[in-house]
């Protein structure tokens, strides 16, 4: 079903509610990593260059204890964002009363405010995180309009995302959302073939609903990481000391029955016998010997990945190959994220921090199709789990 957009909407004179994701690393009042600011400026910039008023929520972090709101303020991000969309940001330090109240009546066509960070509610019964309904219609009230544009927090139901919107005549979705439901969910229901994933990271239990639904959506699923082992196990290989998931043993014996030859598992490794970048270390065809451990893909399974993938016309990868942040085991990521750069005629599609880390620092990130903002949404979506976030955004 086709979802009501922020382009569907007249935001003329309106105050428009906008949960945005802006949570971002902050140390010392300083922004380590823009990129979620920048992703949500189309959605801001549309609305103000219409004549709203952007009135923006966000979490950041976890607030516990009262002294975690020091560390956990939006401030330094209003800060940002005015540097960024080059307009004046009001800063309103409260999530609700007189004082945000008054902020956003005095505000004028084009303005922007951001409201302080809705977790502070979290400090009082965790009514942003559990969606107390009485703040989501306080929230709700404030405004005429509301666009979610948040996909980092789609599959949780919060208060400043599902709350707003079950107290909306109409919930749009903005432009980021929008960009995230046409790849993510085009890519694994409606897929041009051969549709490729690729799934890496360290526990299959992280991605075993995923790989179950993949398997049944796409041509080929590439398992790459510490999950690798536990599948080596479930096929009697030794595993030496690499990662391992005993009690997911049996559940990959099931999958590479079910599986055939959709399954592609690397074929050799570089081990090494201790955790540490600086141990020497080799590369082994097939199983592990013993006092080893596996910590990275070697270069027989980057070439066997490749010619997988060098035909595909829809690529989905999450999760890294290796021990990505160590420079001895970064080459798996690495070489598949570079090879993805070279699909010219594919829809490539990452999702996952650590893979997005990888297409960021080979600079490879322009030449693919669509680099997703949800780290656990991205892999509910791929699941093909509902996300609350989305599924409380108006059908147009």
């Amino acid at each position: 079903m086709a979802k009501l957009t922020v382009s569907d909407l007249d935001v003329t004179g309106k105050k428009v509610l906008i949960r945005v994701d802006f949570n971002v690393p902050i140390k010392n009042g300083v922004i380590g990593n823009d990129n979620r600011i920048v992703a949500a400026l189309p959605t801001i910039k549309y609305i103000v260059e219409n004549g709203g008023k952007a009135i923006l929520f966000s979490h950041l972090g976890r607030v516990k204890t009262e002294e975690d709101k020091k560390e956990l303020s939006l401030r330094p991000v209003a800060e940002k964002l005015a540097d960024l969309i080059k307009k004046p940001v009001t800063f309103v330090p409260t999530t609700r009363g007189a004082q945000l109240e008054e902020a956003i009546n005095k505000m004028n066509n084009g303005d922007i405010l951001l409201v302080e960070n809705t977790r502070f509610e979290d400090l009082d019964g965790k009514k942003e995180s559990k969606n107390d309904p009485e703040l989501g219609k306080y929230w709700a009230s404030l405004g005429d309009l509301f666009v979610n544009d948040a996909f980092g927090t789609a599959h949780r139901s919060h208060a400043s995302n599902v709350g707003i919107a079950s107290n909306m005549d109409q919930a749009a979705a903005g432009f980021l959302l929008e960009k995230e439901i046409k790849f993510l969910g085009n890519a694994v229901d409606t897929p041009v073939r051969p549709f490729v994933a690729i799934l890496g990271g360290a526990k299959v239990s992280d991605k075993i609903g995923v790989i179950d639904h993949l398997l049944s959506k796409a041509d080929k699923v590439i398992i790459g990481g510490g999950m690798t082992y536990t599948f080596y196990a479930a096929k009697g290989m030794s595993i030496g000391n690499s990662l391992v998931e005993s009690d997911k043993i049996d559940l990959a014996k099931e999958i590479i029955g079910k599986a055939g030859d959709k399954l592609v598992l690397p074929v050799d490794s570089v081990v090494a016998e201790k955790f540490d970048n600086d141990v020497p270390n080799k590369t082994v065809d097939g199983d592990i010997p013993a006092g080893y451990m596996a910590l990275d893909i070697g270069p027989k399974s980057i070439a066997l990945f490749k010619d997988v993938l060098k035909d595909a016309k829809t690529v989905v990868w999450n999760g890294p190959m290796g021990v990505f942040e160590m420079s001895n085991y970064a080459e798996g990521t690495l070489e598949i994220g570079k090879f993805l750069g070279t699909l010219s005629d594919a829809t490539t599609i990452v999702g996952g921090g650590d893979s997005t880390a990888a297409v960021q620092q080979l600079g490879v990130a322009d030449q693919l199709t669509h680099i997703s903002t949800g780290g656990g949404a991205s892999l509910e979506y791929l699941e093909g789990k509902t996300l609350p976030g989305i599924a409380a955004v108006s059908d147009k």
